[in-house]
């Protein structure tokens, strides 16, 4: 009996991002499973030159920089029957054609949230080390603190605050088993059972902002979270608490925070801001208590590849006929980034 023969697929992505998601071990195995071209990857789904293996397509291998999937795109990719990305989020990519039409779509967003549940829990510990403003004073006075600048410091008990049992907040949770931290956690859609499981204590975000030293933002992007940490919930958290913010800028509101900033009553360390960056006259870029990176917590450079893996174990999947691994649904969206 024939083989079967191996899915056709087509890169939509900026080529920029190909060579660190499929270096070439993973290529090798990903040509191995798919039809696939890896000089080919389309930019713009309405440019001629694509049009012939898109009309071939069956699988579309997404990115960063891969345009909006309308109906459109899957008019010229009539045989497309799944949309695998190479990414995070799909929520910008996928519209209501596609789920109407019945494609697969699986997204590699679990493996992205490993790096930022690091990034985030070694945040948490050199917050509560008091790292950054103990590098602020020896940059300043080249002297060793006093017992009495220390008196603060230290991880244990510290109470950590989590927003958000996401992918990345699941994550972190786990990343902070090991540590003598209270760790508690806000999320409508989990259990105080459930919440217990993962190693926290379940409670209304209020209460969470008030018990909290460090409280670290997980929560998706959507209406309902649209500056969630607003200027009287920024309010409720103690004189000298740091605000982590590893998810998205528009969570919290920028200015009530850039207030609490400028008056030292909090500490921040922003990987996302509102806006994207901030501008070039933000004060945020040079106060002592602010810890700002330009958006770095999730997958770069060699951690690209693990990204790439998914991709291709999710090809396997559905060269085999398994279900999806990854498998992102639509009413996955309403609360989810």
């Amino acid at each position: 009996m024939p083989s079967p023969q191996p899915p056709r697929a087509v890169f939509a992505m900026d080529p920029v991002h190909l060579p660190l998601l499929f270096p070439p071990p993973v290529m090798a195995r990903l040509r191995e499973t798919a039809d696939i071209d890896p000089a080919l990857v389309v930019r713009d789904f309405a440019d001629p030159a694509t049009a012939e293996a898109l009309s071939r397509a069956e699988v579309l291998i997404t990115g960063w920089g891969c345009p909006h999937l309308d109906a459109a795109v899957l008019d010229a990719a009539p045989k497309l029957r799944a949309v695998l990305h190479a990414a995070g989020s799909v929520r910008s990519l996928v519209g209501g054609a596609l789920w109407e039409r019945g494609l697969t779509v699986s997204s590699a967003v679990t493996g992205n949230a490993l790096p930022v549940a690091e990034y985030t829990l070694a945040m948490i510990l050199l917050a509560g080390k008091g790292a950054f403003a103990h590098r602020e004073r020896f940059r300043r006075t080249h002297a060793y603190p006093t017992s009495a600048e220390t008196a603060a410091t230290g991880n244990l008990g510290r109470r950590v605050g989590v927003v958000g049992a996401s992918r990345v907040g699941r994550r972190l949770l786990e990343l902070l088993r090991p540590f003598d931290l209270t760790v508690l956690l806000h999320d409508p859609y989990v259990s105080p059972a459930e919440a217990a499981a993962l190693g926290a204590e379940l409670l209304p975000l209020d209460d969470l902002l008030r018990r909290s030293d460090i409280v670290s933002v997980h929560a998706p992007d959507i209406p309902e979270t649209q500056h969630m940490l607003d200027r009287g919930r920024l309010a409720l958290i103690r004189d000298g608490g740091v605000l982590i913010n590893t998810a998205r800028g528009a969570l919290v509101d920028h200015e009530a925070l850039t207030e609490e900033l400028v008056s030292g009553r909090l500490g921040a360390i922003l990987d996302v801001t509102e806006p994207e960056p901030l501008p070039a006259d933000s004060p945020l870029y040079h106060l002592p208590n602010v810890f700002l990176t330009p958006h770095i917590a999730g997958s770069l450079g060699n951690e690209l590849e693990r990204l790439g893996r998914i991709v291709v174990d999710e090809l396997e999947r559905l060269a085999d006929g398994v279900p999806q691994l990854h498998e992102v649904r639509r009413a996955d969206l309403a609360r989810s980034a």
